[in-house]
């Protein structure tokens, strides 16, 4: 067996389905080798495309998305999608052609050096340097692109390992020394996080990521249930608990809700789980929850403490340990906690509820997003774009449900939410899924409009069209003195 049909076998084998990338010189071995396989190739018409729509995929559906390029352009295209994906933990598997073995090192025409380039953007990088190590790569590569805290993993190969023949086995066991990551949080920890929740008298829960990618949300529920306490989502875990729910308080950061950031700096208990205390949560953190004894669930120890001090650290997955947080509680409960805490919540909810149904012309951005969630069920998906729509949409946007928001939360990619978008229908044929976007993000995408059409992959962008960077054009104007440097897009094609 050739050395580019047993990646494909391991790819099968794997479970996967589509993978979106481009062919080029060094990969044309990989590709004569799926010209006979199950899986379906969708050819983007960018690199940077097929690593978002791996990544919306990726999102959509829980499962490793996969991506594909050449070597030299083809891979560096890839690298924003890939160092995107790392921010926000998204389980993707890069497959890069490379030039032959006996050309590495020495200049060849497309070659670079893309295991030392994505280094600090992939959780491993392999280059493959026999057709006999695949199967082990392969299998590498997608658990721990899925396992503990999820993220990319690069897998570079030689042309000339494509196109060897060699005994392939794939019957090998898997062994990642040192690669153990931890599920079950300590038992003590988690009875001194028992405690100081039952002392609160103002607890308000901070749900990240890492409770969707975690499949944690009934378990959010019932704690916040069992322990009356608001629940508030970082960008990245909105959808994590209903936002229409009493308990909800929406998003908090420096674009979210009134409500949660003032029941943020009241609290006198955090609990947060899966999420790692950014500057867009947090603000000066100085200033933040400035009275509250803080728990911080998360199953990357790197995270604990690295923003924020803590004062009781989790180490594990958010799903197992809530699970055992609650057995914990109901243990030691004795009465139910008081309402008072409650009764605040809501009066903040109220008094800062936005408003959303303006009639003025030109429409605001707060009715359009009204209009366009009248017409959403809660399993249909919501993408974003980078910029002021992107804060449009996760402010005032109400999701309830899991992977029914994705939006690029920590590196903030303009260009993200359209071939997202293409990706989480893939995996999602059967909900409609919309891209809210602003004109300039969804230029730097624009392409992958022939994408949708050639595989007729049905997705709507909803394009708030006012020929600026209006992200940078409002700092422009509250910052610098409404000096308005090379933010107006000029004249725009029509995108109707």
């Amino acid at each position: 067996m050739s050395g580019a049909r047993a990646i494909v076998s391991g790819l099968e084998k794997e479970g996967v389905e589509v993978i979106f990338g481009i062919p080029g010189g060094q990969s044309i071995p990989l590709y004569d080798a799926l010209y006979d396989s199950s899986m379906n190739h969708i050819l983007t018409r960018h690199e940077q495309g097929a690593a978002h729509a791996a990544d919306g995929y990726a999102r959509a559906s829980g499962k490793v998305g996969v991506c594909s390029a050449t070597s030299g352009p083809g891979a560096t295209n890839l690298t924003t999608g890939i160092a995107n994906a790392y921010m926000d933990s998204s389980p993707i598997v890069a497959i890069t052609g490379q030039v032959p073995r006996a050309s590495i090192g020495k200049d060849a025409f497309q070659e670079t050096d893309i295991i030392g380039i994505t280094m600090p953007v992939t959780k491993q990088s392999f280059q493959l340097r026999s057709v006999a190590e695949i199967p082990e790569v392969i299998k590498s590569s997608f658990y721990i692109a899925k396992t503990g805290r999820p993220g990319p993993v690069l897998i570079d190969i030689p042309k000339d390992i494509q196109e060897i023949e060699d005994e392939i086995d794939f019957n090998v066991k898997l062994e990642l020394n040192g690669y153990k990551p931890t599920l079950r949080g300590h038992p003590r920890q988690i009875k001194e996080a028992a405690k100081l929740i039952l002392e609160a008298e103002r607890p308000v829960i901070i749900a990240g990521g890492g409770v969707i990618i975690s499949e944690a949300s009934e378990e959010l529920m019932e704690l916040a249930r069992l322990i009356g306490a608001p629940v508030t989502t970082t960008l990245m875990g909105k959808g994590s608990f209903p936002e229409m729910d009493p308990l909800a308080l929406g998003v908090l950061g420096m674009h979210g809700r009134k409500a949660a950031n003032y029941a943020v700096t009241d609290s006198d208990v955090l609990i947060s789980i899966g999420m790692r205390f950014s500057d867009r949560s947090t603000g000066a953190v100085s200033c933040f929850a400035p009275d509250a004894k803080i728990i911080h669930i998360d199953i990357d120890p790197a995270e604990i403490g690295k923003n924020v001090s803590v004062d009781i650290p989790v180490v594990g997955d958010a799903k197992t340990v809530l699970k055992e947080l609650i057995r914990v509680l109901r243990k030691i409960m004795e009465s139910e906690k008081s309402k008072a805490w409650q009764e605040k919540i809501k009066i903040w909810k109220k008094e800062f509820s936005p408003k959303m149904d303006y009639d003025d012309v030109p429409l605001k951005p707060h009715r359009v997003i009204k209009e366009i969630m009248d017409f959403l069920s809660e399993d249909d998906i919501v993408t974003t774009e980078v910029g002021q729509c992107q804060m449009w949409a996760h402010h005032y946007m109400g999701r309830s449900k899991p992977r029914s928001f994705i939006s690029s939360g920590g590196l903030g990619t303009m260009g993200f939410g359209f071939p997202a978008a293409m990706g989480a229908k893939v995996a999602k044929p059967d909900v409609n899924v919309i891209d809210i976007a602003g004109d300039g993000s969804f230029l730097m995408n624009i392409q992958e409009l022939a994408t949708v059409v050639e595989n007729n992959i049905n997705v709507v962008v909803g394009v708030f069209d006012n020929h600026y960077l209006g992200m940078v054009r409002q700092w422009q104007e509250l910052f610098y003195d409404r000096r308005y440097s090379s933010v107006y897009l000029g004249n725009l094609p029509d995108f109707v």
